[in-house]
């Protein structure tokens, strides 16, 4: 087992990882920005490191810099969290060049999933379904409108590198195609360095429904069942449950088989997510991405299996077997996670950074809270809005919405605008309530709420 782990991010995956190598005897480095310099990760680490300015380019994307604090501690291996630098293949490439092990896959583990295009090839050649559409890039204008009337409208535009809804474009006819394969284009470019898009038969009636998998480097692959994250904005992701109420047991098998069958085809070592897209006309689903690195929503999966996935990240990283075989992964009760973001709902999800001058976390049984906020921090304005996530656990489904509703009325922020009367309001809504949710949920929700 590692001694000493370098972790290369912020916030409340920092804080995660940092409980997580205290569960196990492993000292903790955490790099940081001047911005975060009074953050709670930086108090609770064993030694921080400051390598730069707010602007990420300059801190949490400075791979000399994070890879010169690893070598000054002595540290053995690099968690790099989700976002900034965990699906980089270049840093796990520089990591393994320095013989620090990177708490993932490997680099071309990342690069195979990490091109949209490429990655959706792979997955063929698996057998696993995929949404009718072009194979690889589409060129030009010609290219893309001969593949849309192939398919029939409405179509979908997609990056091929990225991801978080950037560089995505739905064309519901024609007319609207040249002008939106431009701007997804541009913004694939200004994103992601990358400008290449590809083209995706757009489902109307679907849920996202993404599988957490599991590999380490002995060959062993099993999934840990689904989450239902079809409650999104602008295809960012809001509310997240597990198990989903729309899956049966066979059809819960097929998916989960798919899924593994995925991360044996790129020999995949570590925690990863395979999301799918589920028509509800025809009950068919389809490999939409993988994300190859532990997931804002993985403490559902942790509610309902028991399962420490960070924790396991480690010891697999660090050679070990998984702890766990398929027929042990057993879904007991319900959770969902609530994202708490600092953002005005009413004005078009407003980013609201700044002081928190009151902070009062909610309690009690199933309910747990992965937060970096206190009283007195200020939530920095260069970063992501997300100022904890409230995840909530019960029986059934019944009892943990119940929960939901009491915890997030416990939940008082104040400084900030926040999520929390949003979440309170689709908890009073009946089509939540019932569970007849699709991806064009909060849409429809906000458009009849104003």
């Amino acid at each position: 087992m590692f001694k000493k782990i370098l972790i290369a991010n912020r916030s409340e995956i920092a804080l995660r990882i940092i409980r997580a190598c205290n569960d196990l005897g492993i000292s903790t480095v955490l790099i940081h920005s001047q911005a975060d310099a009074d953050s709670l990760p930086v108090n609770l680490a064993d030694e921080s490191f400051c390598i730069g300015p707010p602007q990420a380019a300059q801190s949490y994307l400075n791979i000399p810099a994070i890879i010169n604090v690893a070598l000054l501690t002595g540290a053995e291996a690099i968690h790099p969290g989700y976002g900034f630098l965990s699906e980089s293949a270049h840093f796990a490439e520089v990591c393994r060049e320095h013989k620090i092990k990177f708490i993932g896959p490997s680099p071309e583990s990342i690069r195979q999933m990490g091109d949209k295009s490429r990655a959706k090839a792979t997955v063929k050649k698996a057998g696993v379904p995929t949404v009718p559409g072009s194979d690889g890039l589409v060129h030009d204008l010609k290219d893309a409108l001969n593949l849309a009337e192939q398919i029939g409208y409405p179509v979908l535009i997609k990056a091929t590198a990225g991801g978080g809804g950037r560089g995505m474009r739905i064309v519901k006819e024609a007319s609207e195609l040249e002008k939106a394969l431009a701007s997804a284009s541009y913004e694939a470019q200004a994103a992601f360095g990358n400008s290449g898009v590809y083209l995706e038969k757009y489902i109307t009636r679907m849920k996202h429904i993404e599988f957490q998998i599991f590999g380490d480097s002995q060959g062993n692959v099993v999934h840990l069942g689904e989450r239902d994250c079809s409650i999104q904005r602008r295809h960012q992701k809001l509310i997240e449950e597990a198990p989903s109420i729309s899956l049966t047991a066979d059809l819960r098998q097929k998916m989960g088989d798919a899924a593994v069958k995925v991360a044996k085809a790129v020999e995949y070592e570590g925690a990863g997510t395979i999301e799918f897209i589920l028509d509800l006309d025809t009950q068919n689903f389809y490999f939409m991405e993988m994300n190859t690195r532990i997931q804002v929503e993985h403490p559902v999966t942790e509610a309902v299996t028991g399962i420490d996935l960070v924790g396991e990240q480690i010891k697999v990283a660090a050679g070990e077997t998984l702890s766990f075989k398929q027929k042990d992964v057993k879904l007991q009760g319900h959770a969902i996670e609530f994202r708490i973001n600092a953002e005005d709902a009413e004005q078009n999800f407003r980013p609201s950074p700044g002081l928190i001058t009151d902070y009062i976390s909610p309690g009690g049984i199933g309910v747990r809270l992965d937060s970096h906020c206190y009283t007195g921090y200020r939530m920095p304005q260069y970063y992501d809005s997300l100022l904890g996530k409230l995840i909530i656990y019960g029986k059934d489904r019944t009892e943990t919405l119940s929960r939901a509703r009491r915890a997030l009325g416990e939940f008082g922020i104040e400084g900030v605008k926040t999520t929390i009367p949003l979440h309170l309001q689709i908890l009073d809504d009946e089509i939540f309530i019932n569970g007849n949710i699709t991806t064009g949920y909060l849409d429809n929700f906000l458009k009849s709420s104003n």
